[in-house]
């Protein structure tokens, strides 16, 4: 670039030109040959000056063209995925959770608090969750080195401690704040909402120490205690005392790891799989009982008409009746071989199957004024069971074969045996000789409930079709759990206070909220949108000028997932630092 100067009446105007040197033998020196002028300083076409810069680059190789385009005095210091978050921290800002966390994190009384820092570490672990599940320590180091959280640079573990001790004591109006947010969002609609417990287990040697809990599986207050331990003391028995429990205690694992201490963990879930409200209870607590305190707190929150959706493990009769409290209903799951009157009276009762799947018949039977059942009918499931029932019966063949020969003590120790393994036992009987044989009359009735299941529902304006499928729609809250343990890495959970473990599992719950979001409006999973967006990565440059930081170009991918989402496309440039003076 060669600039050459003129004087006229306004003063000195700077020309620029794009000029070559040639060797002139005349004079014996390079003389600067102009090819092109570009016109006045003071109104140099720039865009035409990119264009001609991007045209020329394409006669490079891409490393060479980034070479030859960059300054020379421009480092480039580090890179971060950032997409991930950005996306995140939209949606979070979407839900007004960033409000919903200043409002309730204020004191009733006493000095205003600055929430600022505390919503943004809350909503760095959350992203954590979704993107790079670890422990906080961990965490802190990920936020700090390893992604780009707005308003947040670098953090150590105490924060995060601090937030999450925070989000314990203000769980109950966090969450009913963030599900009207959500439903205004997404237009719900929580005319069903389904319900299941799962667990999960702690590498423990020994459970915590039993402490005195109230009806919720919530530590009980320090007086009331106290008084149990008092009368414990003086030989009486505290009414409730059978609420005393350790939190991560012993109790049936549905991770079938019944030799660690666990916890109890619940979730209501609408129709489109939108995680609603997370609970927590000690290990030991049974689903019999849970459902009844969260029919309770859910109506709390004012909601219209409810249909509960729940598994065959809540379905007592308890429970039943106090579902259908408050002009709610519900759609259970019932036990086929149960052996209860009303399932026996239920499936001997003729009548014809309406298909209304390809894979699903049902048929409709009224039982008593309150209760409908609904016998659903799957033939694919059906050849299963068939399938599986011959190769059991095939393989107990085998193994009673010539066992009339044993002596009693040798097929009382097989007939042991047999027991412990529930698919062979239930199609073997004992003849009052001692004789093992095969029951055909077992495998008769076992081959009427093939490809089966029975459901019970309290609503009479809802079809069976309605029925059966709001029931089949119970499998979101399972794919809630999958995605809960194998994507968000609800376990193993790094901590050891009963607080801290309560508020690890709703950082778990929101991560899921978020993440469910982005699945029902780009149509895609989350896996796969989290690999997409991690490919949007934000660079550090450093040089004369100072240091700034800019993000790479969106890809068409990125870009469509950024518009079903409604989310703009991030600024190119998001900090710029001038260097000091």
């Amino acid at each position: 670039m060669k600039t050459t100067k003129r004087e006229n009446k306004s003063g000195t105007v700077r020309y620029l030109h794009l000029a070559h040197n040639e060797w002139d033998p005349v004079k014996g020196r390079a003389v600067p040959k102009v090819l092109y002028t570009f016109g006045r300083e003071d109104n140099l076409d720039r865009d035409g000056v990119k264009r001609l810069v991007a045209s020329l680059s394409r006669l490079l190789e891409p490393g060479e063209a980034l070479t030859a385009t960059a300054a020379s005095d421009l480092e480039f210091v580090s890179s971060v995925p950032f997409g991930g978050a950005y996306v995140l921290d939209h949606l979070w800002r979407q839900l007004k959770i960033d409000q919903i966390v200043t409002r309730v994190g204020q004191p009733k009384r006493g000095r205003h608090r600055d929430m600022t820092a505390t919503e943004r570490v809350l909503f760095a672990l959350v992203a954590n969750r979704a993107l790079a599940p670890s422990s906080k320590l961990a965490a802190a180091d990920w936020i700090t080195h390893d992604v780009h959280i707005d308003g947040l640079d670098k953090i150590g573990e105490q924060p995060c401690y601090r937030a999450m001790d925070w989000l314990h004591e203000v769980t109950d109006d966090l969450e009913k704040q963030v599900f009207d947010e959500v439903a205004n969002l997404l237009n719900l609609e929580v005319d069903l909402l389904f319900f299941d417990t799962t667990s999960t287990y702690f590498e423990l040697a020994e459970p915590d120490e039993p402490v005195a809990r109230d009806d919720t599986g919530r530590q009980s207050d320090t007086d009331r205690a106290n008084d149990r331990a008092n009368d414990r003391a003086n030989g009486d028995r505290a009414d409730g005392e059978a609420n005393t429990a350790g939190f991560r205690t012993y109790g049936k694992s549905k991770d079938s790891r019944d030799d660690l201490p666990q916890i109890v963990i619940g979730m209501a879930v609408t129709r489109d799989g939108i995680p609603v409200r997370c609970w927590s209870w000690p290990g030991n607590a049974s689903d019999q009982v849970v459902i009844r305190q969260v029919k309770d707190e859910m109506r709390d929150w004012t909601l219209s008409k409810i249909v509960w959706v729940t598994d065959r493990g809540f379905s007592s009769e308890e429970n039943r009746r106090y579902l259908r409290r408050g002009d709610h209903a519900y759609i259970s799951g019932e036990k086929l071989r149960s052996g209860s009157p009303q399932v026996k009276a239920a499936l001997s009762r003729q009548g014809r199957y309406t298909e209304i799947t390809q894979n699903m018949r049902v048929k409709q039977v009224r039982i008593s004024d309150t209760d409908r059942f609904v016998i659903c009918h799957n033939p694919e499931a059906a050849d299963r069971d068939r399938h599986m029932r011959a190769q059991l019966i095939a393989q107990l063949s085998d193994v009673i074969a010539d066992t009339d020969k044993l002596s009693d003590f040798k097929r009382g120790e097989l007939r042991g045996k047999i027991a412990d393994k529930p698919g062979l036992n239930r199609y073997l009987r004992t003849t009052p000789a001692g004789k093992l044989r095969i029951d055909h009359a077992k495998i008769k009735t076992e081959e009427n409930l093939d490809g089966k299941y029975l459901l019970r529902c309290s609503d009479p304006h809802l079809s069976a079709e309605d029925i059966a499928l709001g029931y089949k729609q119970l499998l979101e809250v399972e794919r809630g759990w999958r995605d809960m343990k194998q994507i968000i890495d609800l376990r193993p959970v790094y901590h050891r206070l009963e607080e801290r473990i309560r508020a690890h599992v709703i950082l778990c719950w929101l991560a899921l909220l978020l993440i469910r979001i982005v699945e029902t409006q780009t149509g895609t999973t989350w896996t796969h949108t989290r690999r997409e967006l991690d490919r949007l990565h934000l660079g550090t440059f450093t040089g004369p000028a100072g240091m700034f930081q800019q993000v790479t170009a969106l890809t068409r991918p990125q870009r469509d997932l950024l518009t079903k989402l409604e989310i703009p496309a991030p600024k190119q440039v998001i900090t710029l630092q001038p260097a000091p003076r």
